[in-house]
């Protein structure tokens, strides 16, 4: 990208890193906790006549209780691929059907889940941390070429690389703060 001033460096480097706490938030829903959720079925893929498709986009997704997620498939024919797509999902789910309704019983948690769970949501989290700090060096590179490029003074580039970290800063301890808070909800016993 070519920037001409350093507001412009950091207006891209703020709106890049919103979108990395986005993508932290929306990962972040896939992962497990101990209430039933119809994000933890986000990524499930069904194999609708040869197209992988998402589960919500073949039926409705329901939470009735806080142990269950109900999928109403809307062609009921392919009831079975949905079962099966849930099943190989490698999310530790067993899912029963009667024919209209697939009911998805989440099991409780056990504490070796809840320590995977933890170090899946760790990683998850140190790759947005990385996303991050590479905005971070995109801007800086950017704000050094406009000094090379003699488009602003030393002290602008000094207030543009300051104010960048403090958005660093400020974005780290937003991942920090969402990852704390997941965390704290997966260890939870219900």
């Amino acid at each position: 990208m070519n920037f001409t001033t350093v507001k412009e460096v950091e207006a891209s480097a703020k709106s890049r890193m919103e979108k990395v706490l986005d993508g932290l938030i929306h990962d972040m829903a896939s992962i497990r906790t101990g209430r039933a959720s119809v994000n933890l079925l986000e990524n499930v893929r069904v194999d609708y006549y040869g197209t992988p498709t998402p589960i919500n986009q073949v039926g409705t997704l329901h939470v009735p209780e806080p142990g269950m997620i109900t999928v109403q498939p809307w062609d009921s024919s392919i009831i079975n691929a949905i079962e099966k797509a849930i099943r190989n999902a490698e999310l530790g789910l067993n899912p029963g059907n009667d024919g209209k309704l697939i009911r998805v019983p989440i099991p409780p948690l056990n504490e070796e889940r809840r320590r995977e769970l933890v170090k899946k949501l760790h990683g998850v989290a140190e790759e947005h941390r990385v996303a991050v700090r590479n905005v971070r060096r995109d801007s800086n590179e950017a704000l050094k070429k406009l000094l090379k490029d003699k488009a602003i003074s030393e002290d602008d580039e000094r207030r543009g690389l300051d104010e960048v970290q403090k958005l660093t800063d400020g974005m780290m301890a937003k991942l920090d703060a969402a990852a704390k808070a997941k965390e704290k909800d997966i260890l939870e016993l219900k």
